[in-house]
C-alpha cells in the first residue's frame, strides 16, 4: 500500500515542513505492472504475498476489480503487507522508503503458483521486491518453458553473474543501471554504455529509462534512443511501471523493441500525468491516442 504525501519540497534532516494532501493507494511494483497491463489488454495472473492486515484485503479486491487474477497471491498471517511511504514535492519528482513486509516471505509456495499460472504465457514480469533468489528461479523456470522474462531491477539489488543470461529484457532506471554497471547514466550516450555491458553480461535486450530524458535501447541487432512524450508532469510515482508494463505487452503481440519501447514511453509519460500508482496506469485508448498524435 503506499502512503503518499504531497509537499512544496522535501524536509532537510531534523526538519519538519507542511504537506499539501496525503492519501493511501494500492501500490507495489507488482502489482502496479499487473494493472498497468491488465489496462492495456493483456490477461494478467499474479503471484505473491500480502499481509493479513487491514491493507491486504484492500490491495487484493483492487486487483481483481482491474480484471487481474489474484489467485497465486497468498495471506500472510506473520508478516505485514508491504507499505511504501512516498514523499512528492512541488515538481513531481518523488522520494520513497520501501517496507517490504510479506514480499519478502515469497519462496517456494509462490514458485510452486508460478508454475501453476505461467502455462500459456507470453511473457513472465519479474521485480525485486521479493527475494532475488525466487525470482531468479522464476527466471529460470521460464526461460526452461520458452516463455519471456522481463526483468524491472528495482529497487536496485546486486545480481549473480549467472542472472542476466536469463532475462530477456532488462529494464532499468538511470540509478539502477549504475548500480548494476558501474556506468553513471546521464543521457543517451552514457545511457549506451551501460547497456553495452549488460548486453555483454547476456541479457537479451537492455532498456535504460531516463525519464524526461527518454529511453536507450539495445539488443544485439539493434539499438535505438526514443525521446521522451512532452506531456504536463503531476507526478512521477510507478512511471516506470507503466513503461515496464506497456513494453512488455507490446511485445507479446509481437511488435518489435523499437515500437515496443515507444510504446512503453507513451504509457510512462502518460502515467506522470495523473497522481497516484495504480490509478495512474493508462488505458489502451489513451496511449494508442498519444501515439496517433
Amino acid at each position: 500500500m503506499d502512503l503518499v504525501a504531497r509537499a512544496a519540497r522535501m524536509p532537510a534532516g531534523g526538519e519538519t515542513v507542511f504537506g499539501d494532501a496525503f492519501h493511501t493507494t494500492p501500490g507495489g511494483k507488482g502489482a502496479n505492472q499487473a494493472v498497468a497491463a491488465a489496462r492495456l489488454g493483456a490477461d494478467v495472473r499474479m503471484v505473491g504475498r500480502v499481509g493479513y492486515d487491514a491493507f491486504g484485503p484492500i490491495l487484493l479486491e483492487n486487483l481483481r476489480s482491474e480484471g487481474v487474477d489474484e489467485s497465486g497471491v497468498a495471506l500472510d498471517t506473520a508478516n505485514s503487507s508491504g507499505i511504501a511511504m512516498i514523499l512528492i514535492e512541488e515538481s513531481g519528482e518523488n522520494r520513497i522508503i520501501a517496507v517490504h513486509g510479506a514480499n519478502m516471505a515469497c519462496g517456494a509456495e509462490q514458485i510452486e503458483a508460478m508454475k501453476r499460472v505461467l502455462e500459456g504465457a507470453d511473457a513472465l514480469m519479474l521485480q525485486l521486491e521479493v527475494p532475488v533468489d525466487v525470482s531468479l528461479e522464476a527466471a529460470r523456470y521460464a526461460r526452461s518453458r520458452g516463455v519471456r522474462v522481463v526483468m524491472d531491477p528495482a529497487p536496485a539489488a546486486e545480481l549473480p553473474h549467472d542472472a542476466y543470461s536469463l532475462i530477456d529484457v532488462i529494464t532499468p532506471n538511470q540509478s539502477e543501471a549504475e548500480s548494476l554497471t558501474g556506468v553513471a547514466v546521464t543521457g543517451p550516450d552514457s545511457a549506451k554504455l551501460a547497456a553495452r555491458a549488460l548486453l555483454e553480461r547476456g541479457v537479451g535486450a537492455a532498456v535504460v529509462k531516463m525519464g524526461r530524458d527518454g529511453v536507450y535501447y539495445a539488443s544485439k541487432n539493434e539499438q535505438g534512443y526514443v525521446p521522451a512524450f512532452e506531456l504536463e508532469v503531476r507526478d512521477t510515482v510507478a512511471a516506470g511501471d507503466a513503461f515496464g508494463a506497456a513494453l512488455t505487452v507490446a511485445l507479446s503481440e509481437g511488435v518489435g523493441l523499437a515500437d515496443a519501447v515507444r510504446f512503453g514511453a507513451a504509457a510512462g509519460a502518460l502515467a506522470v500525468t495523473k497522481s497516484g500508482a495504480q490509478e495512474a496506469m493508462p488505458h489502451r485508448k489513451e496511449v494508442d491516442n498519444l501515439l496517433r498524435s
